[in-house]
């Protein structure tokens, strides 16, 4: 029986469907509410690929260390450097929890470049949406919405995503630096031609990633300075989260902030990614407590390890149900994993 089909008898029976990929992102979630699981793991395959425009349609449970080795063979990368966590990671569960790299700042997020999409929604009809360009279109952008969605509004069967060509160099600077002063020079940087696509603090260390032509990697050097890092595969570390940080026994909390934020006090051991605008935090504190606390800042607080559905302000919230009614009238896709 195919996806459709299931769907489809499954909103006749008012049965919830738990949609899954590769599973490598199944931690960040709530506990399931018990559910049939659909998987997405015989979708595979590379559609389209077109280097000279510059993009690539894959079905949705196509491994991103496929689509990844296919794209390095012509010098180009996925913008938004989503992070793995695992060899089995998809294409589809990427877009899904519109999760985005160190360089995301710089570069852009998951969501700057899906194109297109095909799904099945919560009826079981199949729908397709967008392209393989980025135009000007009237209406709601359907594809764009399907980041950070989890699933919840459909089943993506095919994605169309952008790609950029890859960097001709990429050296990494370090620089001993309080917080306060780390974050002051990257918001002086921000504001120069530099060709940065990583900002990093921890402990005392400020690391920058410059990627770009040779020329413009040289200049940039000349005028942040520092010493050149050995550490070759930290940023991978950083984004599979394999550094040292991430292994402790409490509890990883995601903290978003404005771009500018400055330092400030929070409950516990902090990694400043992202120039500032993620801080990675680890502390036994409440969602309460921290997420007044980033409130206060601008921003939001959200947990990265398994916990209760982050809870939304009561007009965030009518319209995620809007949406929720609009593809899923009956409730059955991935109940739990956005809103109780």
């Amino acid at each position: 029986m195919s996806h459709r089909e299931l769907i489809r008898d499954a909103f006749a029976s008012k049965t919830p469907l738990n949609i899954q990929g590769g599973g490598s992102k199944g931690f960040l979630q709530p506990a399931p509410v018990p559910a049939k699981t659909l998987h997405t793991t015989d979708l595979t395959g590379i559609l389209d690929y077109q280097p000279e425009e510059l993009f690539v349609r894959a079905r949705a449970g196509t491994r991103l260390q496929e689509i990844e080795k296919l794209l390095r063979q012509k010098q180009q990368m996925l913008p938004f450097d989503p992070p793995r966590f695992s060899p089995a990671a998809t294409l589809g569960g990427s877009i899904a929890s519109g999760l985005s790299g160190p360089s995301r700042p710089w570069w852009g997020a998951a969501r700057d470049f899906v194109l297109g999409c095909v799904l099945i929604n919560g009826r079981g009809e199949r729908l397709r949406f967008g392209g393989e360009v980025i135009k000007n279109v009237a209406g709601y952008d359907v594809s764009r919405l399907q980041c950070g969605a989890w699933g919840t509004l459909g089943l993506l069967e095919e994605i169309s995503i952008k790609t950029l060509p890859a960097p001709e160099e990429e050296i990494t600077l370090e620089l001993e630096l309080d917080e306060s002063d780390a974050l002051e020079k990257i918001r002086e940087w921000n504001r120069q031609p530099l060709p940065l696509s990583g900002a990093v603090w921890h402990q005392g260390l400020l690391r920058i990633r410059l990627s770009g032509n040779a020329a413009a990697v040289a200049q940039g050097r000349l005028r942040i300075g520092g010493e050149r890092s050995g550490n070759t595969g930290f940023w991978e570390q950083l984004k599979e989260q394999r550094l040292d940080f991430f292994h402790s026994a409490k509890p990883l909390w995601r903290i978003s902030l404005p771009r500018d934020c400055p330092a400030m006090k929070l409950p516990g051991e902090i990694l400043v990614d992202w120039g500032g605008a993620q801080r990675w935090l680890l502390s036994d504190s409440s969602m309460e407590v921290l997420s007044q606390i980033a409130a206060n800042a601008g921003g939001h607080a959200s947990p990265f390890h398994p916990n209760r559905p982050v809870p939304l302000d009561p007009g965030l919230m009518r319209l995620h149900q809007r949406l929720k009614n609009a593809f899923d009238p009956a409730g059955i896709l991935n109940p739990g994993r956005l809103f109780p």
